[in-house]
């Protein structure tokens, strides 16, 4: 499985001029640079921008903050904003069912990209913006955001997730290892692990740990087709059965992460740097993360591999507002905006100057992404095929545990039916 070194992105340290102007399809044309107005004589225009993005990012007041700022950097735009809260994770579904209607700037996990591409939503970006994602991103960045040479999306943070835990239940060597962390012995009203199955995201991290595949090592050969149904995969079902329905172990959907976190009634679950200020707020210096641990589902040991991706903003390729648009997603995706959102929400930063600054370089949370993403992750297929089908699927799996319809009786039958609607033609 070929896996991306990302220790770059938080190591180097360079001197980038950035390009916040912006760009359309094959052109450098556009509007003033959001460091810049036009001129106090400039004709003003009445424009109005739409924009989706995750809760947290209007909770925190970063959104208006970034709004009022841009508008008081173009002066030339008098700007009607609508901003609607539309998770990144599901960003594509909403876009699909209405373009037209869509928001003009949105925020979206870079899985999501391809499909987007496809069906013609999301705008190819040229000019300045482009220029800011080549120059501003490493290699493995970059590629998030692209599809073959052209540039459709700006990334802004990285998107993989890692392990949380609390200290007050497990020590530092006790999360190391799954077989541990159910091992530990804790109180009766204490859960050791949270199971998420985050629509096969979270999943995913067993059965690609363990070797298997999803359209060979890169994720983009149909024809090397899918592995889980192999004796491995078999293994990891039935692991996955021991741990779903192990009484230490809390299902998602059956209790509220925060409500356990709260009580300290949980030791071990996964997420990502975007909930860190959430659970650092309730636990304190009760909080700690590291990697996400190995597994033994078959008497080898294996390391949990995560889906590596990124959070990108793109534009609505149907904007009646495109250069506005352009100018406002290049604007979102800046040094000065991304290390804001660093330090309201804990977003580490893919910017290569931001992410060298002493602030995210000496801290423990930028640290964990790097050893995560170097150890304990892979790239995340892009491939239109794997973006339609696998998330329905995948999710299917710990769904069909939990409610007895997958079992140990027949994990082959499900597993073979699993890769026959991947693999269909």
């Amino acid at each position: 499985m070929k896996r991306k070194a990302l220790a770059c992105v938080l190591t180097a340290a360079m001197a980038l001029a950035l390009f916040t102007g912006c760009g359309n399809e094959g052109s450098g044309e556009g509007s003033s640079t959001p460091g810049g107005s036009t001129g106090e004589n400039s004709e003003v225009t009445d424009v109005a921008l739409k924009v989706w993005c995750p809760q947290n990012q209007v909770d925190s007041g970063i959104m208006e903050e970034q709004q009022t700022a841009f508008a008081a950097e173009h002066p030339e735009w008098n700007i009607t904003w609508t901003t609607e809260i539309v998770g990144e994770d599901n960003c594509k579904t909403e876009i699909l069912k209405d373009v037209d209607a869509a928001a003009d700037v949105f925020l979206f996990s870079s899985d999501q990209l391809i499909e987007l591409v496809d069906t013609g939503a999301i705008a190819q970006l040229g000019g300045a913006a482009e220029a800011m994602v080549k120059d501003t991103n490493s290699e493995a960045v970059r590629a998030t955001a692209m599809v073959g040479d052209a540039t459709y999306a700006i990334p802004f943070t990285h998107n993989t997730f890692f392990l949380f835990y609390d200290k007050t239940i497990m020590d530092e060597s006790d999360v190391t290892s799954l077989e541990k962390i159910m091992a530990k012995e804790t109180a009766d009203d204490v859960y050791n692990f949270y199971f998420e199955s985050a629509g096969g995201w979270k999943l995913g991290a067993y059965y690609y740990g363990a070797g298997l595949t999803v359209f060979g090592p890169e994720g983009n050969d149909l024809t090397a087709g899918v592995d889980w149904n192999n004796a491995t995969g078999v293994a990891v079902t039935n692991y996955l059965i021991d741990l779903i329905n192990n009484p230490k172990c809390a299902y998602d959907g059956e209790i509220a992460v925060s409500e356990l976190i709260e009580d300290h009634r949980l030791g071990v679950w996964f997420d990502g740097s975007w909930n860190y200020e959430n659970y650092a707020k309730v636990l304190g210096d009760d909080l700690g993360i590291g990697i996400i641990p190995t597994f033994n589902p078959d008497g080898n040991d294996y390391q949990m591999m995560g889906f590596y991706g990124s959070k990108c903003i793109g534009v609505n390729a149907h904007s009646k507002s495109m250069a506005p648009a352009i100018a406002f997603a290049t604007f979102l995706g800046n040094e000065a905006n991304q290390m804001l959102r660093y330090e309201k929400s804990a977003q580490v930063p893919t910017n290569l100057t931001a992410s060298a600054s002493d602030a995210v370089t000496n801290d423990p949370l930028a640290a964990v992404i790097v050893k995560e993403s170097n150890e304990a992750s892979v790239m995340q297929p892009s491939h239109s095929v794997f973006s339609t089908r696998y998330w329905t699927y995948a999710n299917a799996i710990p769904t069909e545990i939990r409610s007895g319809v997958l079992n140990k009786d027949n994990v082959q039958e499900k597993l073979d039916a699993f890769v026959e609607a991947m693999t269909a033609e």
